[in-house]
């Protein structure tokens, strides 16, 4: 059987598209042709503002034996690849005024600058782009859910700060793609005139002679995920409209579409639908290689998101400010369910004897503890995945009376980035890696 390297891609007609891991295609590869072949680590880093109801946010016991309280619930497939977090806290976000200066640095630790000039640090998925980047097409994935406000806060902290939770250097945020459709064409290089038509449909010839060269296990994998595409790219086709009226829009308006309100701007008028397609995104992308590293903003702090299928009347933000209530339980909840959405789909992609989340980490995190008492002095992490077996799972991690000096954020960063193969000496407020992890 002739065989080809993992990196073996479908081309048609201005388009690229990877293909993940597969028996068939590994010769070549000096990491993956071994019998115990070494598959890449990625992570990713899904936030949400403003806090969650804490009355419900808890966890006990380990393994199969762990309690989740009934925000966490979902997660209850994956006790086992999970670890739920409490009592980490950000230093340079504490004392500073709320909302923004407890946002701007939660992946980097810095210490933020208030006033015109930005000034932050480089946030930990794009240190670790910076590292990885070369290993993969495309450095890391900054996707958000919800369009960036300008300005400045009442605390004199730009609102950049709330807006953005990845940084390229101190004083510039990465520019968060929010629309699904772009988003995915960049997963597959579809650019230029041919864009409108069907990825697959321009692969098609080239996934034709692929599949007489592999396996039978592989080519059900092939079919496999040429479907899942199939089924995403279905669904973008109808934001991909949604867009190009809105950019016409913005035009005979004279205005930004950036500034026009959801669904005039072009975004996906049902914010469940928008979360899932940021979701398979990023999914598609660690299957397939195409970068290692990810961020979701699932919403801004300050976030004026609404949520009709929740029956909460109130905004996002109002409605964290009565965070303890049924209403705010739900949105926790909801968001949780994001997590597991995204690790379903990884725990659903077979990578050798594992799975696509077995070799990765994902990090769900807020700014805050209380939305209602803007309470930065422990933050709700949550991480699934077990990054190649490097890091353990099935716990939970209480550092809350550990000292402060013991339960830096920054200090589980650094430990991250070693799993990952990233070792610095500091990062942020750290120094020391978090003990126990």
């Amino acid at each position: 059987m002739n065989r080809s390297t993992r990196r073996t891609a479908l081309l048609g007609a201005g388009v690229t598209m990877a293909l993940p891991w597969m028996e068939s295609l590994r010769a070549g590869d000096d990491q993956l042709s071994t019998e115990n072949p070494v598959f890449p680590k990625r992570f990713a880093a899904l936030f949400m503002g403003n806090g969650i109801n804490a009355d419900h946010w808890w966890a006990k016991g380990a393994g199969d034996e762990m309690e989740l309280s009934q925000t966490l619930e979902q997660l209850d497939p994956f006790k086992k690849k999970l670890n739920v977090v409490t009592g980490l806290f950000n230093r340079n976000a504490n004392g500073v005024g709320i909302h923004p200066g407890q946002t701007g640095n939660i992946l980097s630790g810095a210490a933020l600058q208030k006033g015109a000039v930005l000034k932050g640090g480089v946030s930990l998925d794009q240190v670790l782009a910076s590292r990885l980047g070369e290993d993969s097409p495309q450095p890391s994935l900054v996707l958000g859910c919800e369009q960036p406000i300008t300005g400045y806060h009442e605390t004199n902290f730009s609102m950049a700060y709330s807006s953005h939770i990845s940084w390229h250097d101190a004083n510039s945020p990465v520019p968060m793609e929010v629309y699904p459709s772009l988003a995915f064409d960049s997963l597959f290089d579809n650019h230029g005139s041919r864009r409108m038509q069907s990825i697959l449909d321009r692969v098609r010839e080239h996934a034709s002679h692929i599949r007489r060269q592999i396996s039978a296990a592989d080519r059900a994998k092939l079919d496999e995920y040429l479907n899942s595409v199939r089924e995403i790219e279905k669904r973008i086709e109808r934001t991909r409209e949604d867009k190009s009226k809105a950019d016409a829009n913005a035009v005979r308006r004279g205005q930004p579409v950036e500034v026009m309100k959801r669904p005039d701007n072009g975004l996906p008028e049902d914010l469940r639908e928008h979360m899932r397609l940021m979701g398979d995104i990023i999914a598609t992308a660690f299957q397939t290689d195409k970068t290692r590293v990810a961020t979701l903003l699932l919403c801004r702090d300050l976030s004026g998101l609404f949520y009709p299928f929740l029956d909460v009347r109130k905004a996002h933000h109002p409605a964290s400010h009565d965070d303890l209530s049924d209403d705010y339980e739900r949105v926790s909840r909801y968001y949780v369910s994001q997590l597991a959405y995204l690790a379903l789909r990884l725990d659903s992609m077979p990578e050798g004897q594992g799975t696509v989340l077995d070799n990765s980490c994902l990090m769900f995190i807020s700014n805050m503890w209380s939305g209602s008492r803007h309470d930065s002095s422990k933050v709700p992490l949550l991480l699934l995945g077990g990054l190649g077996g490097t890091l353990e799972t099935g716990r939970v991690l209480d550092y809350l009376d550990k000292g402060d000096d013991n339960r830096k954020l920054c200090s589980l960063y650094l430990s991250l980035m070693d799993r990952m193969g990233v070792e610095l000496p500091q990062f942020g407020d750290a120094e020391t890696r978090l003990a126990g992890l």
